[in-house]
């Protein structure tokens, strides 16, 4: 599983040691197959597991120039304890480049928020690891990556389980599992920008993702996040809820929602290109909720334009049409590339194994 979940593509059964010189008996041709099967999807990121830091300034989306702790050594979590020489919370709070990867497996209950320095990045490859109790803050930072961790079971007032707040920008979560926290899984806010969520998994929640905090947040309007490859597997709302940011959606597989799949409020712009929608009892996907902004007279809602997703299941895409969609932002001008297809069954199905925390080995650092 690790080799599909990562490359999106079985390994040649004939490599050529020598790629510069043909093999000396190539195998004859197969008669074509009369049923072939389905293709693969095409995941992104195929070599960011070939060494350790190959994942630095390589997002998709809005957090593409995100590096983490690249330019810093690589130190070394040994102690699941929430503080002290060795722990997770130290290496997080030093102030120069760190890229912090774990020499052991198991839970760390937080105790309180874990803040997070700018560059850095946190890299669960390799372990097991499970942050219970209260979250990460990324706050007022800039080039963390978080990859490879689980989230689960964080409890408190106000408690997510990543809450990126105030003015934090070149952020990139990748392949996290997130459930059952008391607030959201991943809030957004404050104007935090240039982010991207990536190959996560969303469960055994409410609300689970806001981008804007409220209408009284004007500034929030430079808002830019990426939002691509999850799965949202029976959260109730926000996948994500928006307000006055730009947000790009694509291939996600968002199903059995319980009020709505994703809202767009005050003055948000949503794409949503080649994601699944399917509804469980509740079959509305979009919603849109009217608010009125701080500098503004009139209350207004947000725009969503829907390109090649899939209703299934009697979903409702509950779409407006109007001079506003026409005014929603196009992603070919903020970035010139990312990696999509068509949505399908087969993405789907595989959007099911291929996110949230994946038993891989740590790359070496060479």
């Amino acid at each position: 599983m690790g080799t599909i979940c990562s490359s999106g593509a079985r390994p040649d059964p004939n490599p050529n040691p020598n790629p510069h010189f043909p093999l000396p008996h190539p195998p004859p041709p197969r008669p074509p197959d009369p049923s072939p099967a389905p293709a693969m999807p095409a995941l992104p990121y195929s070599h960011v597991d070939a060494n350790l830091r190959s994942l630095a300034g390589q997002a998709e989306g809005f957090g593409r120039h995100a590096i983490g702790g690249l330019h810093g050594p690589i130190y070394y979590v040994t102690s699941l304890a929430d503080d002290g020489h060795g722990s997770l919370r130290y290496g997080c709070r030093r102030k120069e480049p760190l890229w912090i990867v774990f020499e052991v497996s198991g839970t760390i209950h937080l105790s309180s928020y874990l803040r997070v320095s700018s560059y850095k990045t946190i890299d669960g490859r390799g372990q097991r690891i499970r942050l219970t109790g209260k979250g990460l803050q990324l706050k007022e930072c800039e080039h963390v990556i978080v990859c490879n961790l689980e989230f689960e079971g964080g409890r408190g007032h106000d408690v997510d389980g990543i809450q990126i707040k105030p003015k934090s920008r070149h952020i990139w979560i990748d392949r996290c599992s997130l459930r059952d926290y008391d607030d959201g899984l991943i809030d957004i806010t404050r104007e935090s920008t240039d982010i991207t969520i990536s190959r996560c998994h969303f469960g055994q929640h409410d609300k689970t993702m806001l981008i804007g905090a409220d209408s009284s947040h004007v500034t929030d309007r430079c808002m830019r996040v990426t939002i691509h490859h999850c799965f949202f597997n029976g959260t109730r709302q926000r996948h994500p809820r928006v307000r006055f940011g730009k947000v790009h959606l694509y291939n996600n597989y968002t199903r059995n929602w319980g009020i709505y799949a994703v809202c767009a409020s005050v003055e948000s712009q949503i794409h949503s290109q080649c994601n699944i929608y399917e509804a469980g009892q509740k079959k509305v996907v979009f919603q849109y909720y009217t608010e009125k902004a701080a500098d503004k007279e009139e209350a207004v809602a947000g725009w969503v334009r829907s390109e090649g997703d899939l209703f299934l299941n009697g979903a409702q895409p509950n779409l407006l049409e109007g001079v506003g969609v026409a005014s929603v932002f196009k992603p070919h001008e903020h970035y010139p590339t990312w990696t999509m297809e068509p949505a399908s069954m087969a993405l789907k199905d595989t959007l099911q194994v291929c996110t949230g925390w994946q038993s891989i080995t740590r790359p070496p650092e060479n």
